[in-house]
């Protein structure tokens, strides 16, 4: 288990060591004056991106330098775009905004910048922020910013090994969203939700795909996942990842918010801006993997004027909730053997109104539904609506093969288990811990559970810890009651096709104290036969302070 900087062996899914990246935000954050935060968010995003693309040029910048006796050239482009580093043309560096962050002027020279860094580096078109100069934002606070992030390092080489910047940005997005609240959950899902997804569905090869991709979370932790069975942890460094990423977001300024997560990264995204249902960007896209938090229970999606949709395979969603829209999207860019999971409302797993039950009955009995996992509440910085995770399967048979490579370390080849006609239901909502006092997140170990518990019924070899991608022993699956329960179909018919866990995986197993029953009853009557006493006494007593009082009868 990884360790937090105080040694807490029980860490937390934050995104971040909490610590350096608080102390910059309780900085950044006590600049902001009354700015609203969605307009501030962009503000100080775009000057970390910014400083980063700078420090990773002005470094390699400095080595040329020194280079310049063997014929280096500081100035040509080409010897950043090798390395895959932005040229950064010199009204951009981050030395000349510094020198001029006093100025009344700032805002005009950081809008310049973002401009000139556009029209140097055509992958990042159309994705910076150029409003710096709006007579609106305060060009003192602006400078004092630029002060700020002046003092730390993120593009270095050192600070790109350890993932600085990554951890600043998530840390950033995650509380932007906190001060935004329902608006901010549009662009923010839990990195413990999104870790499980990942963990879940292990996305080591192939079409990954997010059709409302917010700021690209989903796609961050799959690269993660990737890199951790890369590094040796358990797997002899041989687990090797290749994935193709494809997403689409319809909200222009949380698409620009993905390019840039993404671009610091240097994780190449084909994520296209469009409404996913009216102009969708992938038409004819299969993916392997699908992750997605779509919005929930949409009742603004348009789905009057898309009646007769060639993705309605399962029925009409109705045009009031999008829900079983997203559902019969999803399954419409699988591919034949193709995993979806994703986050929906609680009430997509049994809601009867206006055709949905049909509609989820349709798709129960194609026996696409592999999982279905009941969240805890408190996850979410959107909406207090319980929540529920949906795992798809276009080949339940057992033919398609693990995603995970076994010849190169954990298992090319390997069959899964045939589970057509069962699905396995999981509740989850007695996990996680409080991260706040009003949020709750899963642990890593929770986590594990979870996954190990889907990959043990599937017959996947092994499932990995989401810390160090160690492999652990998948183990043989059981029913736990209160916890995971193994369901056929025909179970699931008595039920009338509802999907919530709770009906299936029954009370957990009370531990016996020992104490036999007909002692117990003696015991407990006794001691109801005291209070009922006591209890008397103390209504007597009340009525004679009541009478003294002259309240009384």
């Amino acid at each position: 288990m990884a360790r937090t900087k105080n040694g807490d062996p029980k860490k937390i899914n934050n995104g971040a060591n909490v610590g350096y990246e608080a102390k910059l935000w309780q900085m950044a954050d006590a600049l902001r004056g009354s700015m609203d935060a969605a307009e501030y968010k962009h503000v100080v995003l775009g000057l970390i991106f910014l400083k980063y693309i700078s420090d990773a040029f002005e470094e390699q910048h400095a080595k040329l330098e020194g280079q310049k006796a063997q014929g280096a050239d500081p100035e040509d482009q080409d010897e950043y775009r090798a390395l895959n580093i932005f040229w950064v043309p010199p009204e951009a560096r981050w030395t000349h905004l510094k020198a001029q962050a006093k100025q009344p002027t700032i805002g005009e020279i950081v809008d310049d910048a973002m401009a000139g860094i556009e029209r140097d580096n055509p992958s990042l078109k159309g994705v910076l922020p150029k409003d710096y100069a709006r007579p609106a934002l305060d060009k003192q606070r602006l400078g004092q910013i630029i002060d700020l992030i002046a003092n730390i390092k993120v593009g270095d080489s050192e600070s790109r090994s350890k993932d600085v910047l990554g951890q600043v940005y998530q840390y950033f997005l995650k509380q932007f969203a906190l001060a935004e609240g329902r608006k901010g959950g549009e662009f923010w899902t839990p990195q413990s939700v999104v870790q499980l997804l990942v963990e879940m569905l292990e996305p080591y090869k192939g079409r990954v795909y997010d059709p409302c991709s917010g700021t690209g979370g989903m796609f961050v932790q799959s690269v993660r996942f990737i890199d951790a069975h890369a590094k040796g942890n358990g797997n002899g460094g041989k687990a090797k990842g290749a994935i193709s990423i494809y997403g689409q977001e319809s909200n222009y300024t949380t698409w620009r918010l993905a390019r840039m997560n993404l671009a610091i990264r240097g994780i190449d995204a084909q994520i296209a801006h469009g409404d996913t249902f009216h102009n969708d960007r992938h038409p004819d896209l299969r993916a392997d993997f699908i992750l997605a938090n779509p919005h929930f229970n949409d009742s603004d999606w348009g789905g009057d004027r898309l009646r007769d949709d060639k993705r309605w395979q399962f029925g009409k969603p109705p045009a009031s909730n999008a829900n079983f829209a997203w559902v019969q999207h999803i399954i419409h860019h699988l591919a034949p053997m193709g995993l979806a999971g994703f986050v929906l409302a609680n009430g997509s797993m049994s809601s009867n109104q206006s055709g949905e039950g049909e509609i989820r009955k349709n798709i129960i009995e194609a026996d696409l539904v592999d999982c279905m996992i009941a969240l805890p509440g408190q996850l979410f910085y959107s909406t207090q609506i319980p929540a529920c995770l949906w795992f798809l399967s276009r080949d339940k048979s057992g033919r398609s093969p693990s995603p995970i490579p076994m010849g190169e370390g954990r298992g090319e080849g390997h069959r899964l288990r045939d589970r057509r006609g069962e699905v396995l239901f999981i509740d989850a909502r007695k996990l996680g811990v409080m991260a706040d006092r009003t949020h709750r997140e899963l642990t890593d170990d929770e986590i594990t559970r979870i996954a190990q518990t889907y990959h043990a019924w599937r017959g996947s070899p092994s499932t990995s810890s989401p810390s160090t991608g160690e492999d652990r022993d998948g183990g043989e699956y059981r029913d736990v009651a209160g916890f995971c329960k193994s369901a056929p179909l025909d179970e699931i018919r008595k039920h009338g096709h509802v999907l919530s866990p709770g009906r299936y995986v029954g009370a957990e197993a009370q531990e016996d104290d020992g104490e036999p029953f007909e002692e117990k009853m003696k015991r407990l009557t006794a001691m109801l036969s005291e209070q009922q006493a006591e209890a008397t006494k103390l209504d007597a007593a009340i009525a004679a302070n009541l009478k003294e009082l002259g309240y009384g009868g």
